[in-house]
């Protein structure tokens, strides 16, 4: 099998690389009320599900294009139906004046991190983290963590490369069963050159900041539809990408199979056919119903990555114009 038939067959987004997701995400994790940690002990957790999601500020065009529908209902329904523990957030509504008058009956009145934290039973509550990217005269965005350990630290870093485009990059270090987990919530810019220089700011914050054994979770939309940054934010950090290990693992399944049936046949596959040169293959998240550009990603440190999804389809493209990324991931002893 060629790079360029594996390739072939992830065109969808999610291809045979795309394992179906475990039930449940975890064994155990603090239940809360209002966004604070009830502070019983937390049971060990031996899976970890992480998504990210650009939510485009819980407002999209109709299907002409021709007004703007309010949708943040129905996407925090969703957004709770993915039983995840942790879902990196971007294009965050922390106010916004004008969408308050204009769908005052639908409009949530507290920032959309703290609404999408509360799920209507109540069941399910997160504990979450802002971070304002771009102010404005009626109001301001960001991205934000949700979180269902406690957030033992925020720190917010403007990133923005020029004045035209405000971005940012928000840190916290998360206490998942007394592991300090380190999170980046990432939104680069549009334009390469920004998404260059800020990456490599990334990668200085974290050879800085993060001791090289700890955990690290970094996700967002890296607008990096080309593919030039993967290669070297994992090279840098000792990362991986999380749809990219499940995509090498069943590459690497199929070159076993392949060499135990001619082994079978009393034929010998050579050590190098084993060896497919490739480079990181992110998934494919945007536009969100027919999803063509690697927009989105997760990389993890310090975790084994047991399963990563694409959620697209009409369901999903009628709340963003991104598909949300869903990954598992299995607790290192």
């Amino acid at each position: 099998m060629t790079e360029a038939a594996i390739d072939a067959a992830d065109r969808s987004g999610g291809g045979i690389f795309s394992e179906p997701l475990s039930e449940p995400a975890t064994e155990g994790g603090p239940e809360t009320a209002g966004g604070t940690p009830s502070g019983a002990p937390v049971r060990e957790i031996r899976r970890l599900r992480v998504a990210t999601y650009n939510i485009h500020k819980g407002v999209l065009r109709d299907v002409f294009g021709l007004r703007r529908v309010p949708v943040i209902h129905d996407l925090r329904a969703r957004l709770h139906e993915l039983d995840a523990d942790l879902i990196f957030l971007q294009e965050v509504q922390g106010r916004n004046s004008r969408h308050a008058t204009r769908f005052e009956s639908y409009w949530p009145s507290e920032p959309q991190d703290v609404f999408l934290a509360r799920s209507p039973s109540l069941k399910n509550v997160f504990e979450t983290a802002y971070g304002n990217n771009a102010s404005y005269l009626h109001g301001h965005h960001g991205n934000a963590l949700l979180s269902r350990f406690p957030i033992l630290h925020r720190e917010n870093r403007d990133v923005s490369d020029h004045a035209l485009e405000k971005r940012g990059v928000l840190h916290c270090i998360v206490d998942i069963a007394g592991l300090e987990t380190h999170c980046f919530v990432v939104h680069l810019g549009l334009f390469a050159r920004s998404r260059e220089r800020q990456v490599d700011a990334l990668i200085e914050w974290i050879d800085r900041l993060v001791p090289r054994s700890a955990p690290v979770l970094i996700g967002g939309d890296f607008n990096d539809w080309r593919n030039k940054l993967s290669d070297r934010l994992c090279e840098a950090l000792g990362a991986q990408e999380v749809f990219d290990a499940c995509r090498a693992r069943r590459t690497q399944q199929v070159m076993y199979y392949v060499r135990d049936r001619l082994a079978g046949l009393g034929l010998e596959m050579e050590p190098e056919a084993m060896r497919l040169p490739r480079r990181v293959r992110a998934a494919r998240t945007y536009p969100a119903l027919v999803p063509w550009l690697r927009m989105d990603r997760i990389y993890q440190r310090g975790f084994e990555v047991r399963a990563a999804q694409v959620l697209a389809g009409p369901e999903w493209a009628r709340l963003s114009d991104h598909s949300p990324l869903v990954t598992d991931l299995g607790m290192r002893s």
